[in-house]
């Protein structure tokens, strides 16, 4: 028996395999794993996926499961502790973004009642369908991820460029960019 057609990018690490066929693509109206998808793509900025990813497991113990209430009371020590924590990517300016994103997200999700019913007003409230045949023609940006961008700075947010916002709405499931063949693609959609 073979394996079913996967978007290429998942190849080749069991972990980016997993996340590919469980995760990825998958609409996500969960405010806490809205934010860790915020702050994970925050620390992917310059980066792969798949480095985030095979430290997933660290950033969930180090950001305490990704409690927005927690991470927004972070201080000095808590910035200390997380930049010698060797499981995380210990960049001073990603690890105070989590934090200023905790807060921030903690203000929008009060505005509108959920982060999700925030976030997804981009997409008007439904995963953009796309029909891409080649990894070549996902794009890294679109007009909703530039609207998002946008947004979320004039709110304070940061890490949030358009790519690392269109990386995030792949990962929420905003958008569905698995390829045609892909055995995810229509999955996904139901």
């Amino acid at each position: 028996m073979s394996d079913p057609t996967r978007c290429g990018w998942s190849l080749g690490h069991p972990l980016m395999i997993q996340y590919h066929d469980t995760e990825w693509g998958v609409p996500v109206h969960d405010d806490r794993k809205l934010f860790e998808f915020m702050v994970l793509d925050g620390a992917q900025a310059g980066l792969s996926w798949r480095t985030i990813l095979l430290r997933r497991e660290n950033y969930r113990r180090a950001f305490d499961r990704f409690h927005p209430e927690k991470i927004a009371r972070y201080g000095a020590r808590d910035v200390r502790r997380l930049l010698n924590d060797a499981g995380i990517i210990r960049n001073r300016l990603k690890v105070r973004s989590a934090i200023i994103n905790a807060q921030k997200f903690l203000e929008v999700r009060d505005e509108f009642g959920t982060f999700d019913r925030y976030i997804w007003q981009f997409v008007d409230g439904r995963p953009r369908l796309n029909r891409f045949r080649t990894t070549k023609q996902i794009p890294a940006t679109s007009k909703e991820s530039d609207a998002m961008s946008r947004d979320l700075k004039q709110r304070g947010f940061t890490f949030v460029g358009s790519t690392i916002c269109y990386a995030f709405m792949q990962a929420a499931g905003m958008v569905n960019d698995h390829l045609v063949d892909c055995f995810r693609y229509r999955e996904v959609q139901g």
